[in-house]
Parts: C-alpha cells; structure tokens; sequence
C-alpha cells in the first residue's frame, strides 16, 4: 500500500455513490436522483431544529455531487482526476471547451512543474555497484593432484562503483558531479568528472572536465531540428603521457511513428564504430535491434521485452553474434515495491560461457552480481543458473516479502484509522443522522412494498465478517465494530419494487459510512418479494440489482 491518502477521505469521496447513479448516467439521471434525495434531506422538510440541523449538513454534501455531476466541465474533470482535480491550483487557464483528455494533460503538465520545482531543491544521487564474481570452479574443478579442494573456489574477481549528484542552480542550469571506482584482478582504477549544462532554446549544451587516465575536457549538445528530429554531439580530449586522445560521437534520431524511434550514431576515437538502432516501445512491449561496424568488432543484436503489467513484472529475450562470438541472454525483472525491482538473467555464449547476472534496483540506486559459472557452455550451469533465482524468489516472496508486505498493510491502514479518527467519527454521525432523517421516508416505502407485496429489506449488515457474526436487524445502527446495520438506508432505495446498486464502494451511499478502513468488506442482505424469503451476499464494489431469481433461499 505505498498510495495511501495522506489528507483523510476528501480524495475518495465518490460523488456517484452519493446519489446512487452510474458513471454514465445522463443529467435526466442526475436530475431525478437529487430530487429524489431532496426530499429526504432537504433542511425545509423538517421542523425539529436538530433534524433541521443534520438535513442541512447531509444536503450539502448531496447537492455538492450535484453541482460537480450536472456541469459537464467540472464532471469531466473530477472523471479524470477525482477530487484532487477540482481543487488544484492553476485551473483558471483551463478553458471549459477542453476535452477530458486535454484537461487530464493539462493537470498532468500542472503536476510536472511542482515536481520540478520540488527537484530543483534538492540533488537528485544516482548510484551503481558492480560485483564480479568467478564461480566457474563449481562446474570446472580445477585440476591440481598436489593442492586437495574440498569446496570449488568461489571468488570476487572485481568490483566497480560509481556515484552521480545532480545539483540543480537554477531553472535552466544544473551541475553535475560523478565519480567511478573499479577494481579488477588487482588493477585498479578510477575517474571524476563535473560537468555544467544549460538548456537553450530548443536543446542543451555541457562543459565537462575531469580526470582519470589523464586529464579530460568535453563539450557535449543536444538540439532538436524538428517536431520528430534530433541530434546529440560528443567531444572530448583525454590528455595522456603519450598524448592527446581525441574522441567524438555523434547522434542523428528520428522519430518514425508514434511508437519508433531510429538512430544512427558515429564513434570516432580509441575504438571507431558505426551503428544503427532501431527502437520500439508501447505500453505493452519493447524491441530493441542494433546493427554496427567498427574495429575492432562488428556485430547484430535483438532484444524483445514482454511487459506484464498486471503481474508487475517484464520478460526479456536477447541475442548478440559478431567477430567476437555470439551470445544469448534471457530473463526476469520483477517489481517488489513501488521503489524496486529485482531482476535476474542468464547469459550463455562463446567465447564468455555461462553467466547468471542478478541485480537489486532501489529507487535510483542500483546493484548488480554478475556470476560467472562456467567458460563452456554446459547444460547443469545452464539448468542451475536458471532454476536457482527462481527457487530463491519464491522462498524469499513467501518467507519475507508476503510477511512485511502484510505487516505494511496494517501498519498503513492503523495509520489511516489514526489520522482520520475524527473523520471516521464525523462519517459515522452523519451516517445516522441520515437514517434518523429517513424514517418517515422508511415508513412510506415499506407501507408501498408491503401493499403491492413488492421487495422489503428484513436485515442488512455491511462491513467485515467474522464467524460469529449476526445478520439480525438490528434497531440502531451499529451491529459491531466491523459491521453496521444497513436496512433502512437500503429500503429507502428500492423504488417500485426494484432495488439498483452500482458498481463502486457502498460506504458512500446515504446512511453508511466505513466500519473497518482499509479492510475487504461485504454486503449481505436478506429480503421478502412477492411473499419469498431469500438471501444475498456481494462484495464492496460488485453491483447489485434486487430482486433477482438465482439467490440462496433462507431456512
């Protein structure tokens, strides 16, 4: 439950439920349920100055759903974006003829300049470790008659870090600093660099300098050409002992539909290429092929990635051959919490042999354990380096993460329930002084019902049940900690004879409030049409319509 509302139930409040209609129902819809619902809790229907108290609050809110629902601009707006819509800040540039689509854009841009905002006022770090390790011993032994191995050596062959903070300056200017460490079979090294960029108009420059293997300076760029052409540019200067090591790249991309981009890029330095990428990417999938020339490699690549979204998890396949050899790779990445993702995948190739890589990626930093299991591409490296993430993901998911994941929950909905204990506590009155305002209204509609032996409501509990819950009527409202008594609001929406509910939560419908925040709730009801006793149970968000004929009937 990482979304968890942090300003009580105003951003769930659910103006449909309110009046009881569907989302597409029309303005004679609309019309005809607030009038319906006027008579009830109109403040001039009652006397008593309590009552005409409690009408006054309870009209209010229904008439506050209606003026939203019967203007087409602020329901398309609170159809977008809910409640948050109508109260952000900047609406005033809107324009009324604007499109849902068009106004969800418009909130969404709203949305992006507060968070550049946010972000210009604080650095934003980047990190990566990288952790070689050299397991081959496990499927080729090494073979020394004079040293006695019982367990195969495994060995952290090298190990490499690095660190970026962007430091925003101002709103067109940000500094960057980052810096790399690596170490690999006892050789190491490492580098700094800062860098300056500026955005201009239609594009950004950067000064880089830094140093390493030498001091370096550069000067990188980006302009966009057209609507669906850009470029990007890359120059260097790395000054060694030996002397200086230009380098230069150079980008040229086109956006080819909606969905494709192709790119066509130049290398010239230590090592020169040319190559040519074709990228696309829906909702739903990503491909990926690469063709370069250069020295000293040449090679073809494809990618294909299946995004699962329902499953929160995406497939990858991929291949690779050129001068060096060739290489196939397949995976999993999988994401754990709103800031994470574990992935694993298995590399297999000549001349590399068989990899198992598995990385953590929390938030912006990332951690990666390529493992390399075998020079030779042999089946039991293959079956293990694919059989063991999987046997350890779902130990861990059942072990761990199920069990912090519950342990989340509850922390979340304890917290809900602690802040939104005074609303929680304002719901509940309002909720019976809306059955309060409907008992001549009950009366009246149980006298028609029973008159034409149409559909009456002998019990209905609402809320979370347990073993020893009861289903009895009840006179007041409450039923137990976790349920409440429902009959009277649901009777004074049957209408001739028939009784709709739509598919959204209940707790927003007149006369109910939520029993138990956070937790899955049901809705069981128990009634008498044309002289038959029977029984139903739906759930919080399943639509009802009574009476029906498949119902169980009651003992």
């Amino acid at each position: 439950m990482d979304d968890v509302p942090e300003d009580g139930f105003d951003a769930e409040e659910n103006y449909y439920a309110y009046l009881n209609i569907s989302k597409s129902a029309s303005i004679d819809e609309i019309n005809t349920a607030y009038r319906n619902l006027s008579r009830i809790y109109h403040p001039d229907k009652h006397v008593d100055a309590e009552k005409k108290k409690n009408a006054e609050i309870l009209f209010n809110r229904i008439k506050k759903a209606y003026e939203v629902l019967s203007d087409p601009h602020k329901r398309a707006i609170y159809d977008s974006l809910g409640v948050k819509g109508l109260q952000t800040e900047g609406w005033e540039i809107v324009h009324r003829t604007k499109t849902p689509s068009e106004i969800r854009e418009e909130f969404e841009r709203l949305a992006r300049e507060r968070a550049e905002r946010k972000l210009q006022q604080r650095t934003n770090p980047k990190g990566n470790i990288t952790i070689n390790v050299n397991a081959t011993e496990i499927f080729n032994p090494y073979d020394d008659e004079f040293e006695d191995r019982s367990f195969p050596n495994i060995e952290v062959q090298g190990i490499s870090i690095s660190q970026s903070i962007d430091a925003p300056i101002t709103t067109r200017d940000t500094v960057s600093m980052s810096g790399s460490l690596s170490s690999q079979n006892g050789n190491a090294q490492g580098g700094f660099l800062i860098s300056g960029r500026r955005l201009v108009n239609q594009g950004w420059f950067e000064l880089v300098a830094g140093a390493g293997n030498g001091p370096v300076v550069g000067l990188k760029g980006s302009r966009n050409l057209t609507s669906k052409i850009f470029c990007n540019g890359d120059f260097t200067l790395n000054f060694r002992k030996n002397g200086i090591i230009p380098g230069l790249m150079g980008t040229l991309a086109v956006q080819l539909d909606k969905h494709t981009v192709g790119f066509l890029t130049y290398n010239a330095g230590i090592q020169s290429s040319v190559s040519c990428v074709l990228e696309h990417s829906t909702e739903k999938q990503h491909m990926l092929v690469t063709c370069s020339v250069g020295i000293p490699h040449s090679f073809i690549s494809a990618s294909y990635t299946k995004k699962l979204i329902d499953y929160e998890l995406k497939l990858r396949l991929a291949g690779k051959v050129g001068t060096f050899g060739y290489m196939a790779e397949y995976g999993a990445e999988k994401k754990v919490s709103k800031y994470s993702s574990v992935v694993a995948s298995v590399s297999i190739g000549q001349p590399t042999g068989v990899t198992m890589k598995l990385k953590l990626i929390r938030s912006s930093q990332t951690y990666v354990f390529p493992i390399h299991l075998s020079e030779d591409i042999i089946p039991a490296a293959v079956f293990y380096a694919t059989v063991t993430p999987l046997v350890a993901w779902f130990v861990v998911k059942k072990c761990i993460i199920e069990r912090m994941d519950a342990e989340q929950k509850q922390r979340d909905i304890d917290r809900i329930k602690e802040t939104n204990k005074k609303r929680m506590a304002e719901k509940k009155r309002e909720a019976e002084a809306a059955v309060d305002l409907m008992s001549v209204q009950y009366e009246r509609n149980c006298s028609e019902e029973e008159r034409r032996n149409g559909l009456l409501i002998v019990s209905a509990i609402y809320g979370k049940f347990s073993d020893n819950s009861s289903s009895d009527s009840s006179s007041s409202i409450t039923t137990g900690n976790q349920t409440i008594d429902v009959k009277i609001p649901l009777q004074c929406l049957v209408k001739d004879g028939k009784l709709t509910l739509q598919e959204s939560g209940k707790c927003d419908l007149p006369g109910f409030y939520d029993p138990c925040v956070g937790e899955e709730k049901l809705l069981q009801i128990e009634y008498i049409y044309n002289g038959k006793k029977q029984t139903i149970q739906i759930e919080e968000n399943e639509p009802l319509r009574l009476p029906i004929t498949n119902a169980t009937n009651s003992s």
